[in-house]
């Protein structure tokens, strides 16, 4: 009975055991799943779906990369809200932080005149001390009064940025009213001028400062320009195409119907039609279009607006009926307030000189390059001979003018306004003449002046009336535009022969070989050839006195022949380049010397005149100086190598040194 009892006492307490045991096993796997699934909800809800949850026993593992650490934290908080925190084990982990980025460093600065506001953000290294010694150094020519609002960051500086700062800085000095964006590598300028000529000349001065890689973004306005008299002049030449001598319009509509009236009258150009103050009357272009469409119904001649006045002149050998028919046409065609005068020309011949004994009398005036003016031709009398002479003198200057007139008293009525007219027309060109008649005035030459033929027309029109018969034959060269700041032909030889000084080419000792070291020099060389291009150089070869005086010619001119086949090889003309040895006939210095020969062993470039087929010290003639460039000068394909004092071919370079190579 004990041992019965015993038994079931046993079994009884085993059971109770496996009974604990289990409903403690399945108590924990409760806890961990209903843990695990309320936390992951939780996390879930929070917008931390990157985080992984797990259990082990009553502890809860939180893993997964947290995208930055208060991610991470606010997962633990979340978590340790709804289980004890101390269950909790943190084996998450965060990732790698990214580098802070720098700011964008950028300027804003507004000008005007004296006043100036600067904003932006600038580097702390230097930015602030770079920014005020270029606000300092624009305030040169007018005390600035800076109002400084910049910030600064602790960063690098990005590239670019101080050579931004200082080209803008540089534009900020021309511009008296202007507003200059700076960023690194791009400079934006908006800016306003007090005409339109100067605007082109601050857009040139600007641009050619940029350096090659800031990016520069440029708008300069003007305001519209006031031309009085208001002219329009259209030329319809009987051996030539038409053409516009001067026009003026108020609006770009006007500007569209009197090019549309051109253009059905045989212009096929680009017309320089300026928008201006001025016109006369809101029917302007209407009748600038009449008067072009009447003008190409006579068949040719010229029409000139001045103000309301309004001239058509017919060719000569135009029919009278149909003149009258256009002319009565035109006159009842015109706006209020425009007149109209026509005139059917008589046939005239120009003599040209003033010298003629008979025929129509002339004044000739004629304007050389160097400024040396010639008046010759008919006057009345002495009063008028000192009158022209002395407006002479006051136009073109007391030794350059020189009188050769003779008196006619038969001259017409209004004969000296004519010639004075025409003076103050010619004091216009760089060089040209004019030729005066009494019923035609002829004006030739060569102007830097993109606007001289239409100044010159108005000049005309306004001096001589509505009514006169005057031929403008006026060409443009660039390279006398002083907006252009094309340098002269001897500013261009200082210059290449500054950059020969300041880095020498170098050969190879006794030979006409130019080091590899020389290639830096020869494209500065092609850079500054390139802004004369219509200037003739003769490349010089020299040596020192050492060797033999013909090995030592020979080896001049084969080295000045190589430079000059170089410089072609980059894409200099040939027609430009002239090379010429000198030897050791031209020394600059005492041979006697190491540093005398150095200096003696050289490549001069100098001006080559065109004329007289040598080297020149002065300037050399141009195309504005008379000279016939497309004569002078052959077709660069064409042109083969002139030939030297000596030739090359009966005086090769010797190949052992002679101490005459430049090195």
């Amino acid at each position: 009975m004990s041992a019965k009892r015993t038994i079931a006492t046993t079994i009884a307490f085993g059971l109770a055991a496996a009974s604990a045991v289990a409903g403690a096993w399945f108590g924990a796997s409760y806890i961990e799943t209903s843990s695990r699934a309320v936390v992951a909800g939780a996390l879930d809800a929070a917008g931390l779906d990157w985080a992984e949850v797990d259990t082990d026993g009553l502890q809860l593992i939180l893993s997964g990369t947290a995208p930055d650490e208060p991610s991470r934290f606010r997962a633990i908080t979340r978590a340790g809200a709804i289980v004890d925190p101390g269950r909790i084990i943190d084996a998450m982990e965060v990732e790698a932080s990214r580098p802070v980025t720098a700011p964008r460093f950028s300027l804003e600065i507004l000008r005007n005149d004296a006043d100036v506001s600067v904003i932006g953000l600038v580097p702390a290294n230097g930015g602030p001390e770079l920014l005020s010694s270029l606000l300092a150094r624009a305030g040169r020519a007018m005390p600035l009064e800076v109002t400084n609002m910049v910030e600064t960051a602790d960063y690098a500086v990005p590239p670019g940025w101080e050579e931004s700062l200082r080209f803008a800085m540089s534009a900020l000095d021309q511009l008296p009213r202007a507003k200059v964006s700076v960023d690194a590598g791009r400079v934006v300028v908006t800016a306003v001028a007090d005409s339109d000529e100067e605007r082109i000349t601050l857009e040139r001065a600007i641009t050619r400062d940029k350096p090659a890689d800031i990016d520069l973004s440029l708008n300069i306005g003007a305001p519209r320009p006031v031309i009085t008299p208001f002219t329009l002049r259209f030329v319809m030449p009987p051996d030539g195409a038409p053409r516009f001598e001067a026009c003026a319009v108020d609006s770009e509509q006007a500007r569209t119907r009197v090019l549309d009236a051109a253009v059905a009258a045989g212009f096929a150009g680009e017309a320089d039609c300026v928008i201006a103050l001025g016109v006369p009357s809101a029917g302007w272009s209407v009748a600038a279009a009449e008067g072009i469409a009447a003008l190409n119904n006579l068949g040719g001649g010229a029409l000139t607006l001045s103000d309301a006045d309004v001239s058509l002149i017919a060719s000569e050998g135009t029919d009278q009926p149909a003149f009258d028919t256009v002319v009565a046409e035109l006159s009842a065609a015109l706006p209020d307030l425009f007149v109209l005068s026509a005139v059917l020309p008589e046939a005239t011949q120009v003599d040209g000189t003033g010298e003629a004994e008979t025929g129509t009398p002339e004044f000739v005036a004629t304007l050389a390059p160097e400024g040396q003016v010639q008046l010759r031709g008919r006057l009345y009398d002495e009063a008028q001979q000192a009158a022209v002479v002395s407006y002479g003198r006051a136009l073109f200057g007391s030794s350059n003018t020189y009188i050769a007139t003779r008196q006619d008293t038969s001259l017409p009525r209004g004969w000296p306004a004519r010639v004075l007219a025409g003076m103050d027309a010619l004091s216009r060109l760089e060089n040209g003449s004019v030729i005066v008649q009494p019923d035609l005035v002829v004006l030739r030459g060569v102007t830097g002046n993109t606007r001289a033929e239409a100044e010159i027309s108005g000049l005309l029109s306004d001096k001589l009336g509505a009514e006169a018969n005057f031929r403008v034959e006026v060409r443009y060269d660039a390279e006398l535009d002083p907006l252009l700041n094309i340098p002269s032909p001897a500013e261009c030889a200082d210059r290449l022969n500054t950059i020969l000084v300041e880095h020498k080419l170098s050969f190879a000792p006794g030979e006409a070989i130019i080091e590899e070291a020389g290639d830096e020099q020869l494209g500065s060389l092609k850079d500054a050839l390139d802004e004369c291009p219509n200037t003739v150089f003769e490349i010089g070869g020299h040596t020192d006195s050492q060797g033999r005086e013909d090995t030592n010619l020979a080896l001049s001119i084969a080295r000045a022949d190589a430079v000059r086949n170089a410089l072609i090889g980059l894409g200099v003309a040939p027609s430009q380049l002239i090379a010429n040895g000198y030897g050791e006939s031209q020394p600059i210095a005492d041979n006697d010397t190491e540093e005398g020969r150095e200096a003696n062993r050289r490549i001069t470039f100098t001006l080559f005149d065109r004329r007289t087929g040598t080297a020149e010290v002065g300037d050399a003639p141009s195309a504005a100086d008379g000279a016939a460039p497309d004569a002078a000068v052959p077709d660069a394909a064409d042109q083969e190598a002139p030939p030297h004092d000596g030739a090359a071919a009966d005086h090769p370079p010797d190949t052992t040194p002679t101490g005459g190579a430049t090195e």
